[in-house]
């Protein structure tokens, strides 16, 4: 955990996952229809097989590597440096903006409700958080993936605290 995010939060630290916002969403959109075009091509390639079909299937293939590594080292660099990131306290939450720094601390004695909302479907798995907090605006985020790691430990955390889903 961050030790910068750490003075932030209300209570014992009990965890930081990857949150995202609008653009994370369809930054995954548009990944899943990049890959759905190669793997189309690959397979346009492999039954056709026009000439010179071998060095454009290791263009596509390697269009596929460089998107799934540009994937993973985004992942690996967003931990590192505590981008995007939902910081889970016994006394409430923290989350983080690109820059790392605090986009919204909650305590969850100013939650009034959390509302969740899932979407899987072939382009896009995403769970939508809305904190609402009293006497201040929501703050809302996306933790992508159709079972992200997020969430059993929020709505348990919640939970735990009085605040229903």
């Amino acid at each position: 955990m961050r030790a910068g995010v750490n003075g932030f939060g209300p209570g014992e630290a009990c965890g930081d996952y990857a949150v995202a916002g609008v653009g994370g969403a369809l930054a995954q959109t548009g990944r899943r229809i990049l890959l759905t075009l190669c793997l189309a091509l690959l397979v346009l390639l492999a039954v056709k097989q026009p000439t010179a079909a071998l060095t454009r299937g290791a263009v596509v293939s390697g269009i596929v590597l460089v998107v799934w590594g540009l994937t993973r080292a985004w992942g690996l660099m967003s931990a590192r440096f505590g981008l995007r990131r939902c910081y889970l306290f016994a006394g409430g939450l923290v989350v983080t903006d690109l820059f790392g720094r605090p986009r919204g601390v909650v305590a969850w004695s100013e939650v009034a409700a959390l509302n969740v909302m899932v979407s899987r479907s072939l382009l896009m798995a995403f769970h939508r958080f809305e904190v609402e907090r009293r006497g201040a605006g929501l703050l809302a985020f996306l933790a992508m993936g159709s079972q992200p790691a997020l969430v059993e430990p929020l709505l348990r955390r919640a939970a735990a605290n009085g605040v229903g889903s």
